[in-house]
């Protein structure tokens, strides 16, 4: 099968990227605060898990992966348009909690499709490329929104709404032209019986390099995984205390991000940083986090990977509350998140690494899908919170999400405690081994 519908999905991942801060900041320009922000990104939160496990089951049972990605794409399309057209802010959400169930539901299918027809060795590899064309694009399209806003308010002197409006049709557009190039690019689907073995796809998603650079600013839908032979009554049987602290902590680390990013796009706002200014911050921290994922492989392979995550999760929840600190000054803000974005980079590698080395071999793919799930829902609850607690006061809720992110870090030193100790069961000891192997 050729490649040539990455090409597609990239440009759609372009509308996602720009989708993801321009929705925001609309619904700020509609007159939502930090609450209805909240409700914006635990909506997409709650929307996106469900779609990624029910629709890939269905696209593996069936075998119409195809239909599956068109769909999905067109969704994302759609519910960019609608949002453009529209100044009522509970369909702006609802639109929204649509685009992040359409991108959810195709993050398994387009692994299963990037693996159909090649051999096991290369499948790796070729999941890493799709994750590098998912992210380039998301970059790209905070700097396409970028490029519109400083266009369309500079240079053609459109209003602030009219703008992001702009910006939400380039982005709708940019999205209908992938489903144009996918639909053109895949063929009908093969049938269920085309597709790998749950197991063995697990397994090259745990060797492939992790792309994730939407998480820098974006912890609200879950991780590329295989949701297929998915088997709870066995997670539960091989559950070790280990694995259970670490999945605390999770619950907590992302928890404090989504506290934090949710309410951000608000205060960002109301301490004078223009839309344009917000995406230029909002590009640098991704931009951080995908530079740094190379350098954070190597620091995951060359020190215990235990220390590293705590030190990384540290770091992050000092920072989110510095952000209150530097408000006010571009000079002082986008070295702080670009600072985020790296803590992004060692945290996402990382948090792979010890779910991988903390679970008994037979349920690796349950421990990591259940990883995915259980920080989409704590970011989303997360959100919530940290919407009231902005009401109040932006100062609390950073605090609040920086000191969650910090117990959430203390756990992990624990964990580490446990492990030297000789506390913990076999299986945690290989925290500390470099054989994840099965």
């Amino acid at each position: 099968m050729s490649d040539r519908w990455l090409y597609g999905w990239g440009l759609a991942a372009i509308g996602l990227g720009g989708a993801s801060l321009v929705v925001p900041l609309y619904v700020v320009e509609l007159g939502g605060g930090p609450v209805t922000l909240g409700l914006l990104a635990a909506a997409a939160a709650a929307a996106g898990a469900p779609g990624a496990l029910v629709v890939g089951r269905l696209a593996d049972r069936t075998g119409h992966r195809r239909g599956y990605v068109l769909g999905s794409v067109a969704v994302v399309a759609g519910g960019l348009a609608v949002v453009a057209g529209v100044e009522s802010v509970p369909v702006v959400v609802a639109a929204n909690a649509a685009i992040w169930f359409a991108f959810a539901a195709a993050t398994p299918v387009l692994t299963l499709l990037a693996v159909v027809g090649a051999p096991e060795a290369e499948w790796s590899d070729r999941i890493t490329r799709l994750n590098e064309w998912q992210g380039v694009g998301w970059a790209l399209g905070l700097l396409v929104g970028f490029c519109v806003l400083v266009g369309g308010e500079r240079l053609v002197g459109l209003d602030a709404r009219t703008a992001l409006r702009a910006v939400c049709l380039v982005c709708g557009t940019s999205a209908a032209a992938g489903w144009l190039v996918t639909a053109r690019a895949l063929p009908a689907g093969p049938g269920p019986e085309a597709g790998p073995a749950p197991r063995r796809l697990r397994r090259a998603l745990r060797g492939a390099t992790r792309f994730g650079v939407r998480g820098a600013g974006f912890p609200f839908t879950p991780t590329r995984m295989d949701f297929r032979g998915l088997h709870p009554r066995r997670f539960v049987r091989r559950f070790t205390p280990g694995l259970a602290l670490y999945f605390a902590a999770v619950v907590l680390v992302f928890a404090g991000f989504g506290a934090f990013f949710a309410p951000l796009p608000a205060y960002l706002g109301g301490v004078g940083f223009g839309d344009d200014a917000v995406f230029g911050i909002y590009l640098a921290l991704n931009v951080g986090a995908a530079a740094f994922f190379g350098s954070a492989g190597w620091l995951v392979e060359r020190y215990e990977v235990a220390l590293v995550h705590a030190g990384s999760l540290a770091v992050r929840a000092v920072a989110l509350p510095a952000v209150v600190v530097v408000s006010g000054t571009l000079a002082a803000t986008l070295p702080l998140f670009v600072l985020v974005g790296v803590t992004w980079a060692v945290i996402a590698v990382s948090a792979a690494t010890l779910v991988t080395r903390l679970s008994p071999a037979i349920v690796r793919g349950e421990a990591l899908g259940v990883y995915g799930a259980l920080s989409t829902v704590a970011s989303g609850v997360g959100s919530v919170v940290g919407g009231w607690l902005a009401a109040s006061g932006y100062a609390r809720a950073f605090g609040v999400a920086g000191g969650l992110v910090l117990v959430g870090a203390g756990i992990v030193v624990v964990l580490r405690w446990r492990v030297a100790d000789g506390a913990a069961s076999g299986a945690e000891r290989s925290v500390y081994s470099t054989d994840s192997t099965e």
